[in-house]
Parts: C-alpha cells; structure tokens; sequence
C-alpha cells in the first residue's frame, strides 16, 4: 500500500500536464513563456525568476529549470546482487516510481555499473563549500544571507603572506560576523596569492622547512583570534621540486590546528605525474591521508588562456575521480563546480585570454545575442557562438543540466560534497536544484 501510494503521488505530480522527471525543459523553435506556463502550469514569473530570465525571449537550445511538486531525485550505480526491490527499499521509494523515471530500463536485466535516477523522500545529503572574496565583500552580503541554508563552509579569499612568514590580512570581519549569525563555518583561505597571481617563488620560498613554521604559528594565532573554524590550503604552481616539502606543510599545519578544519585545494589529474609543472607537488595520497577534506579542482579542462572547450566536462571529471577516489578516502574528498563560464574570441591567439562571466550572464547573453544554444551531450555541457564588433565569439558555461550531471558523479562516487567557485557569480538554476534536491550538512 505504501508502495501504491508513493507511485500515484509521483504520478500525479510529476507527470500532470507532461511534466518530466527530471523538471528541464529544453527550448524549442516556436516557444514561448506563455506556452510553457501553461504546458507546465507555472506562472510566467516563476520561470523567469527561477531561471534568472530578464525579459520574455527564448532561443532554441535553452535548458530551463521547471518547479514543480515531484520528489527529490537520487542516484545509485547498480551493483552486484541488486534488485529493483531492494534498491528501493534503500531509497524509501518503489519499483514502480524506479521504472517511471528511468525509461530504457530493464526491471529484470539490472547491468552491474548501470545508474538509475531514484525519486524518493530521502534527499541527497551532502556537504558545500563556496569560495567568497575579501577584496570588496560589501556587495555580496546580502547574497551570502541568501545563499546561507545550501553553505557548509564558506572560504574567504584570500590571506596571503611575506617571504618571512608573516600573514597579509583580509578584509573578514564582517563576512565572519554574518557567518556566524547565519550557522556558516568559516574557513581561512591561505594562499601563495601575490600581485593578482599565484606566486611560484613566493610558495617555494616559504615551503622550506626552516621557514614553514613560522608561517604555520601565525596562521594558527589568527585562525584562534578571529574564531575561523579552519583553514583552506590553495596554493598553486608550486614546483614539483617542492613536493616532499608542500606534504610537510600540510601535515604540519593539521597537526598544528588540532580539531579545527584542514581543506586543501588540488588540481585535478588522472593520474600521478611527479614531474608536472602544475599538479607535480601534489601526492594525493599523503595529502589526502592529513587533510580533512580534499577538493579537487575539477573546474579547469577549458581554460582561459586555451582553446574553447567546455570547462569541465563530466567524461573529464570521470576520469579524474575514478583515479583519485584510488588515492584518497572519498568521504573525505570534494569535487569543484564552476559558477562561472569563459567567453573567447576567434580565432585563438597565443597570450589572448578568455573573458570570464557568470553563469547566468551567459546564458543571458546567448538570449540578447538571439544565437541557438548547443548541447554536447557526452560532456554534458552547453556552449554557444555569437559575433560581435566584427569578430566571432565562442562560449562555454553551464546550466541545471549540467550540473545535474555532477550532482550525480558525487553521488556515484560517493563523495563528501561540492566546493564552488566563487559566491559573486550568478547561478540561480544551481541553487533551484540544490533547494529541491539535496540537503546541504550544517
């Protein structure tokens, strides 16, 4: 009976009106917001709202975010022994709701490393981290307060410090005020950040272990004075040389700070490459073994100063987790997602570097500019070309079904939750989906 009613509830709610599971629709030639509303019966102003819309235009190829009233989807690979029973007994749903929302199953040929969608009561539970700058917070406020419910941990960027060790503060008090009325953990983000960059000298210069521990006692005095819950390593393009030492640190540091947080930011990679100018320094297996938590920056397959391509597309992110999880303890490990997306005009040149826009400025932009949105289906990552000033523009960024695509790999991988870079970019798709679908870990 309970069975009968879960399916029925779902039914009813999820497919009213030709709904989908999944609550995406993807814009055809010839709609328009008055035809979805009515399809999907949702006032206009919802699904402009929802899916960060300024005015009533559409172009083909734009996923659009749809609320409704269905449950909470999940996701599980299939394993050895599985049954659809059994797989919804674990989920608190039904065989019945399991078959609806996975369309080209076979309820009697379950494929092992097969992944289904579940649509259950049981969300998601999962742990954030959002990347918020010191450099002029003032503006963000009011977006931290909103956001506060779907954030575990903020890392306020940056301190950074002096070749003798001492820390460059960051203009915090005010974000560690608000963090500390909205039940957000504070992380101090501590990085070899100079100049606008990351310095390799600066990193290596301070990473001599008769020099680190001067750095590790002021960082430690300033994560107790201020009350920060933690630190947030991310220091880049350290030399590989530095390898042994980087470990050191953070061994050290966690050693140092005690019960309080250690997070270490870490470019992805597929595998171990000591001699790697930008990932050589990192031994995730050791830094794994010390830290708390591990992110893994699976946000840089395209990047600004190379070719367009999508920024990070899941087969890329796949293969990054499937080595990593092999090194570190995935409940101990984060997966980054992109807030943002890149704008590069065409044709590539050597030193030209792509303009960097949030996430809803660029969906908002392939609107203004009237140009169809595409959508690579094995990267799960739209993208799109527009001309302006006489010159073609190529642009990969994200959308809710892209990101619904990643909130999966994190399930299926098991992993402890998400970083976000960073809370200025718009992304309201994003937190609609997180809002409906995960419980965030305060």
């Amino acid at each position: 009976m309970f069975s009968s009613f879960f399916t029925y509830m779902y039914r009813r709610k999820s497919y009213a009106k030709g709904r989908r599971v999944m609550a995406v629709h993807t814009v055809m030639p010839g709609d328009t917001l008055w035809k979805l509303s009515s399809v999907y019966g949702v006032p206009i102003s919802a699904l402009m709202r929802i899916n960060g819309l300024v005015s009533g235009a559409l172009v083909p190829g734009l996923n659009l975010y749809i609320p409704d009233e269905a449950l909470p989807e999940r996701f599980y690979q299939v394993k050895a022994g599985d049954t659809l029973w059994k797989i919804a007994q674990t989920f608190q749903s039904s065989v019945q709701l399991i078959i609806a929302a996975n369309p080209s199953l076979s309820p009697n040929k379950l494929k092992i490393n097969e992944r289904l969608r579940i649509p259950t009561w049981q969300s998601y539970t999962m742990q954030t981290l959002v990347f918020m700058d010191a450099f002029d917070p003032t503006p963000y406020l009011d977006t931290l307060k909103s956001l506060a419910s779907h954030i575990t941990y903020l890392a306020i960027f940056t301190y950074s410090f002096t070749r003798d060790g001492m820390l460059i503060q960051a203009n915090d008090e005010q974000i560690l005020k608000d963090c500390k009325q909205n039940n957000i953990k504070p992380l101090m983000v501590v990085s070899n950040y100079e100049g606008g960059t990351f310095s390799t000298e600066l990193a290596d210069h301070i990473l001599n272990p008769a020099r680190r521990p001067v750095l590790i006692r002021n960082i430690v005095t300033a994560v107790i004075q201020k009350g920060y819950a933690g630190v947030s390593v991310d220091f880049e393009f350290v030399s590989p040389t530095r390898r042994q030492d980087f470990t050191a640190f953070v061994r050290e540091l966690k050693r140092a700070l005690g019960r309080r947080v250690l997070q270490v930011n870490a470019h992805a990679k597929t595998g171990d490459q000591p001699t790697n100018r930008l990932t050589g320094f990192l031994d995730y297996r050791a830094i794994g073994e010390a830290a708390d938590i591990t992110a893994v920056m699976t946000i840089d397959y395209g990047y600004a100063l190379g070719p367009p391509a999508p920024i990070s597309p899941v087969w890329w992110i796949e293969q990054v987790l499937t080595y990593v999880v092999s090194q570190i303890d995935p409940r101990k490990l984060m997966m980054a997602i992109n807030l943002y997306g890149y704008d590069w005009t065409l044709p590539p040149q050597p030193g030209r570097t792509a303009a960097m826009l949030t996430v809803l400025a660029a969906q908002n932009q392939a609107i203004a500019s009237g140009v169809p949105i595409q959508f690579d289906s094995r990267a799960q990552s739209p993208s799109y070309r527009y001309r302006r000033g006489g010159l073609e523009h190529a642009v990969s960024f994200e959308d809710v079904k892209s990101v619904a695509a990643k909130y999966e790999l994190m399930e299926v991988y098991n992993l402890l939750g998400t970083t976000y870079w960073r809370l200025r970019f718009s992304f309201p798709q994003n937190w609609a989906y997180v809002n409906k679908n995960i419980r965030v870990e305060k």
